[in-house]
């Protein structure tokens, strides 16, 4: 990141000794200026998102953020001795998942004004950033049924 940092503060027209100035003698600026930074830096990786997972014991959120909407295909395991959050458990759905213990459900949300604070909002709420694949082999799935 260091290099990203100092090319931010050369488009401010920030050299390194202002920099360090500002550290010293203005250090509410100097957080800002780094809050501006994190925003820039968060703003590319949620542009590039197209796959999140929200994972809890009974429940696993899959979302895949298409270009207009956002899709779901969502989870639940109804037997509560199963935690999918261990190797345990999810070795249990992987055998299992088609069994009448295991309930899905799909469904689309077209975006907000910024599709990338809707994707930062379920980042909040524990969402994880993937590759999509345990997406893509429920939604193969479902178009073989």
């Amino acid at each position: 990141m260091q290099p990203e940092f100092i090319n931010f503060l050369a488009t401010q027209s920030i050299t390194g000794e202002e920099w360090k100035n500002l550290k010293e003698e203005k250090p509410t600026v100097a957080e800002e200026e780094i809050d501006v930074f994190s925003d820039l830096i968060w703003e590319g990786v949620l542009t590039k998102v197209s796959y999140l997972e929200n994972i809890s014991a009974q429940h696993m959120h899959l979302f895949h953020c298409a270009e207009k909407e956002m899709k779901l295909i969502s989870v639940k395991v109804m037997n509560p001795e199963i935690d999918l959050t261990t190797a345990i458990g999810f070795n249990w759905f992987k055998k299992n998942w088609q069994s009448d213990f295991v309930e899905y459900l799909t469904a689309a949300k077209v975006y907000t004004q910024d599709k990338n604070v809707d994707k930062f909002k379920l980042i909040e709420q524990g969402a994880v950033i993937t590759k999509g694949d345990l997406y893509k082999w429920f939604e193969s799935m479902m178009e073989v049924k």
